[in-house]
């Protein structure tokens, strides 16, 4: 006979389902006889040429039943089975169907929490890739703000040496004009000085006329002596020298006014550079500030996009490694209670990531446009 074990029961066939059963790895279901192995009482026994034989018996069978194997170690392994198998009784059938109800519902359940873990979990990996984007944005935004910065700067850099510049022509200019200034004092001084002299002149000259008409009308014609001899012909000449040096005078008079009015002139176009040079500084001193107020500015957003990054990645890097936990914990096979402690924190830690990061963003679609715009006007700018 060919003997299979099956579950609690013994099936013995006709020698040759052996082959059969070896070629197509199934047994057929239709044996030529069943043996319950369930209470029975399986031994070892000797029989003549049988050396390996082995005895079933059971108090409700009618004699007993013996089996042979073809070696020792294989009738130490049909012994252990038949033992095992034996120990499979109606009572202990029903309770391992139980069991097995029990671990089928268990096996449901655990399937259940780890589909909606898994789907927790395809959540909060959508919302840290979109974390993920979030973060490349804020670190595209800070090279931006990093770049406007270094405009600024270079800018402010600009605006300074303009300024020198200006400062360097504007105290030029007040060079110039304080040279012009004394120049135009020294004219007036020497026009002064020239209308003295000329009204001098003048004064000689009428004297020099009324001594000319007195000589005139007290003396005679003379008849002998020289023209040059003659005191009349001495005052004529110092009449003509006078009105000589008073002409001179006068055009070095007019000469003075002349450079004094170019001076004037001169000291009008300077003063009016001066003022051009001036509110152009002024400007300029403006512009640096509003730039330098700017660039304050971007760099405390700059600090404050820092801090905000940072803090993201912290708890992106604690969101992360709560999800690996997490992940591990449902990819392993052993599960105790505490790993499932640990498994309820790690998901508790993501529900708070997660409700937070939707808190903030509740507040940002709630916060008023002119408020946003207040916020983020730096950026714009």
């Amino acid at each position: 006979r060919f003997f299979i074990i099956k579950e609690s029961f013994l099936l013995y066939y006709a020698e040759s389902e052996k082959k059969s059963f070896e070629s197509n790895k199934y047994f057929n279901i239709h044996p030529k006889g069943v043996i319950p192995l369930g209470g029975c009482i399986v031994e070892p026994k000797e029989e003549p040429n049988m050396p390996y034989a082995i005895k079933i018996s059971h108090e409700d069978f009618h004699g007993n039943i013996v089996l042979a194997a073809e070696s020792e170690f294989e009738q130490a392994q049909w012994l252990e089975m038949l033992q095992e198998s034996g120990k499979v009784t109606w009572k202990n059938a029903q309770l391992g169907e139980a069991m097995i109800e029990s671990l089928e519902a268990q096996g449901l359940q655990l399937a259940k929490e780890k589909q909606e873990y898994l789907d927790k979990l395809m959540e909060e990996t959508e919302e840290l890739c979109l974390q993920r984007e979030q973060k490349e944005e804020l670190e595209r935004l800070n090279q931006v703000l990093e770049a406007e910065k270094h405009r600024f700067e270079e800018v402010v850099r600009e605006l300074r040496l303009e300024q020198e510049q200006i400062r360097r022509e504007l105290e030029l200019t007040a060079h110039s004009l304080k040279g012009v200034e004394e120049e135009k004092k020294e004219l007036r001084s020497l026009t002064q000085s020239l209308q003295k002299t000329l009204e001098e002149l003048s004064l000689e000259k009428q004297q020099m006329l009324e001594m000319l008409e007195e000589n005139e009308n007290q003396l005679p014609p003379p008849t002998s002596p020289s023209k040059e001899q003659s005191p009349i012909w001495g005052l004529h000449c110092s009449l003509r020298q006078i009105e000589e040096k008073m002409q001179q005078l006068l055009a070095e008079k007019l000469l003075a006014e002349k450079r004094m009015k170019e001076n004037e002139e001169r000291s009008r176009a300077l003063e009016e550079e001066r003022e051009f040079y001036s509110s152009q500084s002024q400007a300029l001193q403006n512009s640096l500030s509003e730039l330098t107020a700017e660039k304050q500015q971007t760099e405390r957003d700059l600090k404050a996009e820092v801090k905000v990054r940072m803090d993201l990645e912290k708890r992106l890097r604690e969101a992360e490694e709560a999800l690996q936990s997490l992940e591990q914990g449902l990819n392993s096979l052993d599960c105790n209670k505490e790993k499932e402690e640990k498994m309820k924190a790690d998901v508790s830690n993501l529900r708070k990531f997660f409700e937070e990061c939707i808190r903030n963003a509740e507040l940002e679609a709630k916060m008023p446009v002119i408020m946003k715009n207040s916020v983020y006007i730096h950026k714009a700018a």
